[in-house]
């Protein structure tokens, strides 16, 4: 029997990226980010991947798989199977967006974990 890889992107957002299976992307960013204690995640919602640019003119994006937990902490969880050399500042630029994205004005500014992994 073959089995699709799961680093192409069909197979990738399935796994990761559908209702059915938010408990192994729970799982997944747990074991990766060594999340324990009351940093687990407790329940998790999936979010639209687009991101529209704030200024007219300016690239929008489509992730793989975006979500935030039960504490308001967003999450990126982005597959490359090929190397591409903007690989790093795609994902740099991805974060930025996804973090102003979250604040508002007045809110105090915080500064999160950013973890990248090449496989």
């Amino acid at each position: 029997m073959k089995f699709i890889d799961p680093r192409i992107d069909f197979a990738f957002k399935k796994i990761f990226g559908s209702e059915e299976a938010k408990d192994i992307l729970i799982n997944f960013l747990e074991s990766l980010l060594g999340l324990e204690g009351e940093r687990r995640i407790a329940e998790l919602t999936l979010l639209d991947p687009f991101l529209a640019p704030r200024i007219q003119d300016l690239k929008s994006s489509v992730l793989d798989v975006k979500c935030r937990d039960h504490r308001g902490i967003s999450y990126i969880v982005e597959m490359q199977i090929q190397k591409a050399a903007a690989f790093l500042k795609r994902i740099q630029y991805n974060a930025a967006k996804t973090y102003v994205h979250q604040i508002a004005r007045g809110d105090e500014l915080t500064i999160y974990q950013f973890s990248a992994m090449g496989c």
